[in-house]
């Protein structure tokens, strides 16, 4: 009869949280791309900030910084529970600000530069 070892009944424990943390990373690099283009689309300036948060995400910056996906998908759960339903309208907007505080916990995580 064979055992696991003590590192695959880890890994068989934490399969669905890194199942969510995959999807989260996936969604977020195509959003951080979109951000990018309605940004070129309306001729406008990127602030720093949330370029910063967007680079983050495309380079996949998240894969050698341990624990920094984890804080952004936690602050992601929590912000979107206290955001108003999304429209056409404010789309831009509120994907502008979800980057921004991206950038500012990064920031204050530890996790920038």
């Amino acid at each position: 009869m064979y055992r696991k070892t003590a590192e695959e009944r880890y890994r068989y424990k934490i399969r669905k949280q890194q199942q969510a943390l995959e999807e989260f990373a996936f969604h977020e690099i195509e959003w951080a791309g979109d951000l990018i283009r309605w940004y070129g689309l309306r001729k406008q300036e990127m602030p720093d900030d949330e370029y910063r948060a967007c680079v983050f995400f495309l380079n996949k910056e998240f894969l050698k910084k341990p624990g920094s996906l984890t804080l952004l998908y936690s602050m992601y759960l929590e912000w979107r529970q206290e955001l108003p339903p999304i429209t056409e309208e404010n789309a831009f907007d509120v994907l502008s600000h979800r980057y921004r505080m991206y950038a500012a916990l990064l920031r204050t995580g530890g996790f920038d530069g």
